[in-house]
């Protein structure tokens, strides 16, 4: 909870308590009230009104109610609360109750909050819409249209001016928000309050000068979106990277452009009612897709890269390119890196390998790569895939399973509450534990790859990380 949503239940119990104390003057039984209604309207224009806080706010206004007959009435010289409506202990301890119910919904389903990265950092991001004109958009209603690609990037930036606001989690959320509840099955207004949620990133920061910074490609899942793994691009710019994050339009849940287009996800790109064989082509079509959209973004940032006007001037490093993503985006991870010679090394997150091409599950990779799986994603048929592929590839690469996490834990969704793993939205292995293991284990990999940093956490298992156990593919 944040400090004003604190301080009001808080406001609320001393209101309820005092008409029982002995030495309560009658005056401030109208008095609290009225300060609880203070914080409220504070709050609202300060932090921001949320579902979860209606209860409260209710309370607070019946309290206020009830306080102006007791407050207005004329008083007796030196009148106490105690001789002007007492209430029982039971009635009191019963509003208590009712008190604490209500303050246990904002606590249950707080605003999000993102770790604080670990780097030295300042962290700037910025949008861009790219379109490319040399490919046709395969899954849009209307044909014939240039692929359009929507991508944030997250990089090291000069430190902000003071009484900045940091960037929101989830941008234009008051639209976007109820997809994700959707998506969840749950009530559309279910997430509204993720409209709140802040990052430790600001928008348009000029890029921190003094050298050119690695470049890493993060790849979302089906149905995701590019700042679903916020907690780890800010992580990796506040440690001297520049991270890339396209939208994977109609494949992501939502793509927004800045003209007000929208691109909905569309289900048959990814067909589920289908046979086997039929869902893996079009599982390859989407990939390839992908993958092809990941090499169009490093050109146009290569372009930046070289143009003086650019804010990325001379910042980026594409002599070292690294790639990461989840579930389908691990999949056009590993695919872009088998066809691509600008990557040099690959990080996955429970990678859907069912849509990489017949010819990279029987040439594999010759990258260094982590692939780290949740627990609780264990589907056959990826497995039998998975251990094809890796049959192929001839460099040492790392495979682990992190014990306790579910196929979500790779996002930010665990932040969202202590009844994640009860929503479905993680495993039962303390998020904030999760969020350190995969940061450190994502700089640790990139910073040996791509920097030239060993690190003794990728000769094997740490005894700092238990949760985390290597596995040989079978």
């Amino acid at each position: 909870m944040r400090p004003l949503e604190i301080l009001l239940p808080i406001v609320s119990a001393f209101t309820l308590l005092w008409p029982l104390a002995q030495f309560g003057r009658r005056e401030i039984l109208g008095l609290l009230p009225t300060f609880a209604l203070l914080i409220v309207i504070t709050h609202a224009r300060v932090e921001g009104m949320r579902w979860q806080m209606y209860p409260l706010y209710a309370i607070t206004g019946i309290l206020f109610l009830m306080s102006l007959p007791t407050y207005l009435r004329a008083a007796k010289p030196g009148e106490t609360t105690l001789a002007v409506n007492r209430p029982s202990v039971g009635i009191t301890i019963a509003s208590l109750g009712l008190l604490a119910v209500a303050t246990a919904l904002p606590i249950l389903l707080p605003v999000p909050s993102l770790p604080t990265p670990g780097g030295p950092y300042a962290i700037g991001t910025r949008a861009y819409e790219l379109i490319d004109t040399s490919r046709e958009e395969i899954y849009a209603s209307i044909p014939g249209q240039p692929r359009r690609i929507m991508v944030q990037v997250w990089y090291p930036a000069v430190p902000p001016p003071l009484n900045s606001a940091p960037a929101p989690w989830l941008p234009e959320a008051a639209a976007n928000a109820p997809l994700l509840s959707g998506f969840f099955n749950l009530p559309n207004f279910f997430f509204s309050h993720v409209a709140l949620a802040k990052t430790h990133s600001y928008n348009d920061l000029p890029v921190l000068s003094g050298g050119r910074y690695p470049v890493l490609v993060f790849s979302h899942g089906w149905d995701g979106f590019r700042q679903q793994s916020t907690y780890q691009m800010e992580e990796l710019a506040s440690r001297g990277y520049i991270v890339l994050a396209p939208d994977y339009a109609y494949g992501a849940l939502v793509t927004r452009y800045p003209n007000g287009d929208v691109a909905y996800n569309n289900p048959a790109a990814l067909p589920k009612d289908v046979p086997p064989d039929q869902y893996e082509i079009a599982a390859r079509k989407l990939v390839a897709q992908w993958s092809d959209d990941i090499g169009y973004t490093l050109d146009y940032f290569a372009a930046q890269n070289a143009d003086a006007n650019s804010p990325f001037y001379q910042a980026l490093n594409l002599e070292k390119v690294g790639a990461f993503g989840h579930s389908t985006g691990g999949g056009a991870t590993i695919q872009f890196c088998a066809t691509d010679p600008h990557c040099k090394a690959g990080f996955t997150e429970d990678a859907f390998v069912r849509p990489l091409a017949i010819a990279t599950l029987e040439n594999g990779t010759t990258q260094p790569f982590f692939y780290l799986f949740s627990e609780a994603w264990p589907f056959a048929r990826n497995i039998e895939l998975f251990d094809q592929y890796y049959s192929h590839v001839p460099l040492e690469n790392h495979v682990a399973v992190l014990m306790g996490t579910a196929h979500y834990d790779f996002s930010d969704l665990p932040a969202f509450s202590p009844l994640a793993a009860a929503m479905g939205l993680k495993g039962p292995l303390n998020g904030a534990r999760v969020q350190k293991i995969i940061n450190t284990y994502l700089v640790a990999f990139f910073d040996q790859t791509l920097k030239g940093s060993a690190s003794p956490l990728l000769t094997g298992p740490s005894p700092d990380y238990p949760e985390l156990q290597w596995r040989a593919p079978k």
